[in-house]
């Protein structure tokens, strides 16, 4: 009799689980996730540049026998890239992007428009910049972004310094754990 009520009990949970994750709107619909880029030195004949590409392939389309294609999954990532002070203040606005695959967004900051640019008595600034990426949660979009940030002669365009940030991937709900759990649930 237990063993029924136990079976039962367990298809009943199985069912309303189920149901549950059927639902549309149960998992948020738009998540983020931040690219810390690290501190570089800006001096006054200098511009700093912050560059993202988005990495992941789109998925081609496919037949259905015929002639007929079956959508494929688009590549798209969709952010901003915000340049911060040496005081962790936010230098100007924030620069949007959207981007398929394979497609660079570049944004810029001379040194003439830091906030360091009238205060500093050497010519010289520390700054920092953040690409925040927001994605729709479906299949059908997929967004592997990678960002750098590198600075160059704003006269003669010569690049100074160049260093590669991270990458993020999100295509579903993996990408949202912490790495060591994600390194667990893959195994």
């Amino acid at each position: 009799m237990r063993l029924q009520q136990y079976l039962l009990s367990l298809i009943f949970v199985g069912l309303c689980t189920g149901t549950a994750l059927a639902q549309t709107g149960a998992i948020p619909a738009l998540f983020s996730r931040t690219l810390n880029l690290p501190v570089v030195g800006l001096a006054s004949s200098e511009t700093a540049q912050v560059n993202v590409v988005n990495l992941a392939a789109p998925v081609p389309a496919g037949t259905t026998g015929g002639s007929s294609p079956v959508g494929g999954a688009t590549a798209s990532c969709s952010g901003s890239i915000t340049f911060y002070n040496s005081s962790g203040g936010a230098v100007g606005s924030s620069a949007s992007f959207t981007i398929g695959s394979s497609q660079i967004f570049s944004a810029t900051l001379p040194y003439s428009d830091s906030s360091s640019a009238g205060t500093s008595t050497s010519g010289r600034t520390a700054i920092r910049a953040l690409v925040i990426i927001g994605a729709t949660n479906s299949a059908a979009t997929l967004c592997s972004l990678a960002a750098n940030i590198e600075t160059f002669d704003t006269a003669t365009g010569v690049t100074h310094v160049h260093v590669d940030g991270t990458s993020s991937t999100l295509t579903g709900l993996l990408s949202l754990l912490p790495t060591d759990e994600r390194q667990g649930a893959q195994r």
